[in-house]
């Protein structure tokens, strides 16, 4: 949703404050796996990571002088073995897909932008644009004090799964700075209003927003793969005790 803010003249005619809001959770894998059997307890539910990302090459201009805001969510697990961490973990990992599915861990954005625009010689451009990026990183937790030898092992797979969600934290850094570098400068004619680019504007975002999906995807089935870094994380967490 774009919505028109304050409006003041200057020498160089009518400057346009927008402000541009992008709520966006990843998209996932499910990750229905096989039951994974280790010392006799059986695996039956399993989760997805949620995940997306672009990694685009940038032009010369525009500046990079805005910071994200980056923060971490826990979900309260239960078990004491690795099978029952992991098996809590499909029973109470964060829903997504309407509810209908859970997965391990998830990032998720919300983007926000104030955006300056020239309306001078009959013209519309994009004078500025400075982002608000919050990113969240929703992960799990156990609920109760781990012993040896599974202490260690849910440690090497929550930052596994840590490194992994941040990946997709730099994604949405990325995807941010080309929305920056790629719309900045952006000039319709003919278009005192600014209306007509908000139109060419919302257009190059959304295309920006399903490249970062479609890489995501990719991404994700390296990782979730057989012998992919996560399938590898949780095969050594359910097996390891």
């Amino acid at each position: 949703m774009i919505r028109k803010g304050p409006r003041r003249e200057t020498g160089a005619g009518f400057l346009l404050q927008d402000r541009l809001r992008i709520a966006c959770r990843y998209c996932s894998l499910r990750a229905n796996h096989p039951a994974n059997r280790c010392n006799g307890a059986s695996v039956r539910k399993a989760a997805a990571l949620a995940l997306s990302g672009i990694l685009v090459a940038a032009p010369a201009l525009a500046e990079d002088n805005w910071k994200p805001v980056e923060e971490i969510k826990f979900y309260a697990i239960a078990g004491k073995t690795g099978p029952e961490l992991y098996e809590s973990i499909g029973e109470r990992g964060p829903k997504i897909g309407g509810g209908k599915t859970r997965v391990i861990a998830h990032t998720s954005y919300v983007l926000t932008w104030d955006r300056q625009f020239d309306r001078s010689n009959n013209a519309c451009t994009i004078l500025s644009a400075t982002p608000k990026l919050k990113i969240t990183y929703t992960l799990p937790k156990p609920a109760q004090k781990l012993t040896s030898p599974v202490k260690e092992h849910w440690e090497t797979f929550y930052e596994g799964i840590r490194r992994h969600e941040l990946v997709h934290g730099d994604h949405a850094k990325d995807m941010t700075r080309e929305i920056v570098r790629r719309t900045v400068g952006l000039s319709v004619p003919n278009d005192p209003k600014c209306q007509k680019i908000r139109k060419v504007l919302i257009k190059e975002i959304t295309d920006m927003v399903d490249v970062q999906r479609a890489q995501g995807r990719a991404f994700d089935r390296v990782e979730m793969g057989n012998g992919g870094n996560v399938h590898q994380l949780i095969l050594a967490l359910v097996n390891g005790g």
